[in-house]
Order: structure tokens, then sequence, then C-alpha cells
């Protein structure tokens, strides 16, 4: 049976309740932490830095899935590998040599994603799919929570499915916004491994029975 990972997006959480949401996501099923880094440049929203992620990454008990929402990630590789992420995803439309960039995040030890804008055909991911770990589908446009899922998603899913069984990869796909319970199942069924909810979990009144619901809905 496919496990399909359910991520929360810590951008949705209260942040002068920072170390509860973090707590209530580790007592919860959600597997991994989605942490979005906004630079104001790349993307028009700014949302948290260094000093934000070293305090999650005291309390959390799951794998930090770091989103760099950013201008040059590669500057800060090193950085984000120090603060104990696990999965390090930039976005395609920033790396001007992407193979290169995903070796430096791997060299430190990190799982390499890749983002990709909803204006981005995935075929451009094929030449390096067998060096990418996660691909992350943005199924809204980058930078604001709480946003409209786009329907064409689905079909990117599918044909990246497809770049990734003809490669013989191992590549998760990752989607990022507009995830709810209206949307999940078929998701997954188009090829997703790894779902993104933000505003869709932090924004209910039982966020812990959400995030349980949302995983039954994708077993």
């Amino acid at each position: 049976m496919k496990n399909t990972l359910i991520a929360p997006s810590i951008l949705a959480a209260d942040f002068a309740n920072l170390q509860r949401e973090i707590e209530m996501v580790n007592a919860s099923e959600a597997d991994w932490f989605h942490l979005d880094v906004m630079d104001g440049v790349f993307v028009p929203n700014i949302s948290f830095g260094m000093p934000v992620i070293k305090s999650i990454a005291k309390h959390a008990k799951k794998p930090l899935d770091v989103h760099l929402m950013i201008i040059d990630p590669d500057r800060y590789i090193k950085t984000f590998a120090n603060l104990g992420t696990d999965v390090l995803t930039v976005h395609y439309e920033a790396c001007t040599h992407l193979h290169r960039t995903l070796q430096a995040i791997k060299a430190e030890g990190m799982q390499a994603g890749v983002a990709i804008n909803p204006h981005t055909n995935v075929a451009l991911l094929e030449d390096t799919i067998k060096d990418i770990d996660l691909v992350c589908i943005m199924s809204v446009n980058p930078g604001f929570g709480g946003q409209s899922f786009i329907e064409n998603t689905y079909k990117k899913v599918k044909q990246l499915r497809k770049i990734i069984e003809a490669n013989g990869a191992t590549t998760k796909i990752e989607i990022d916004g507009g995830v709810t319970n209206k949307n999940a199942k078929q998701l997954v069924e188009a090829g997703a491994d790894v779902l993104v909810a933000g505003s869709y979990v932090f924004g209910a009144s039982n966020p812990t029975k959400t995030i349980t619901d949302l995983k039954k809905i994708v077993l």
C-alpha cells in the first residue's frame, strides 16, 4: 500500500504560538514539516528565515522539508544544512545551473528538491530527474497561502509520473497549494507522493483531526 506523506505548511501556523503548533504537528499523523522561505524578490512576499527555522528545528520531531522561494539559493545551501534541513527544495526558475545546485545540496547530506511554478513545463526536468529526490509542483502561484487550487495540476502530475518511470528514477512528487479533502485523493491517483497543506490544516477548528482525515483519504 502506498504511504502518501502529509506535510503541514508552517507558513499558515499561528506564529504567536509557534511551539504549540509544532508540538501539534509532532503529535499528529503528519509526516513532515513544510517550511516556506520567501525573500520578497523571487516572490512578492517575505516569510521567515534562519532564526525561526532554528527555533522550529529545536522542537520538531519530524523531517524538515524546506522550500526556498528565493533568488540565488546556492548561497544558503550550507546554512540550511546546518539548521537541520532534511529536504531542501529550490526553484527551477531561480537556478541558472540546476544540476550543480542539486549536487551541492546532496553534498551537504540533504535530499534535493526542485519546485516548478504553474507555468513551468515538467518536461524541463527530464534531463535532471535522476538527480532530483523530490519535485514540488506548485498548484498555486508561489508567494501567498490560501489561494485556489489550479486544476491543470492533475495533468502535470501525470506527465511527471511518466517521466520519472521512463527514466527509472525514484523521485517523489509533492503538491504545494490549495490541497484539501476535495482534491487529495485525485492528486494521489494522478501520482502524487507528498501533499503540503497549510490553511486547510491550521485554519481548521481541529487541525489534528484534519490531518488524520487527510491521511485516511490518501492511504
